[in-house]
């Protein structure tokens, strides 16, 4: 009889002790959908913007960049007129270099203040490009 009152509760524990009233999300609410592939970043004060094109790059920012102000605006300059002076170059020698990947210049000036959020995100892009492309544009290693 002792055994059987012991299944008896443990049955009736498991039972209960499963909480069955759970809402199940929607699976459309649970996803976050990447509507767009295009980032476009711009410094109204100065009138200069970033327009990132590149299919992958979103979802890679979202997961993967530093937060903004993990990184101060001259550490940002330093890197990005390096590789954007290298990118250029490549783009300049299409027999070189894959003109695939190199599609267009970046008209990117050593002596302009672009601003954080211009350089954060030209920064953010290179590294992306770099790490996904297997490609370095030297100097400074890309680093997440």
């Amino acid at each position: 009889m002792k055994v059987y009152f012991y299944i008896f509760s443990i049955f009736f524990a498991l039972l209960f002790s499963c909480n069955s009233n759970k809402t199940v999300q929607n699976e459309t609410e649970s996803k976050t959908i990447l509507t767009s592939d295009t980032v476009r970043i711009a410094n109204d004060e100065i009138e200069y913007e970033v327009v990132v094109i590149d299919p992958g790059f979103t979802s890679w920012f979202n997961g993967h960049a530093k937060p903004k102000g993990f990184y101060n605006q001259s550490y940002l300059e330093a890197r990005n007129i390096f590789w954007v002076t290298e990118w250029n170059r490549r783009v300049l020698l299409p027999m070189q270099y894959d003109p695939n990947l190199y599609t267009m210049l970046i008209n990117y000036e050593s002596g302009i203040d672009y601003g954080y959020e211009v350089n954060y995100m030209i920064y953010n892009y290179l590294v992306y490009f770099q790490l996904t492309n297997n490609q370095k544009l030297g100097g400074f290693s890309p680093r997440l």
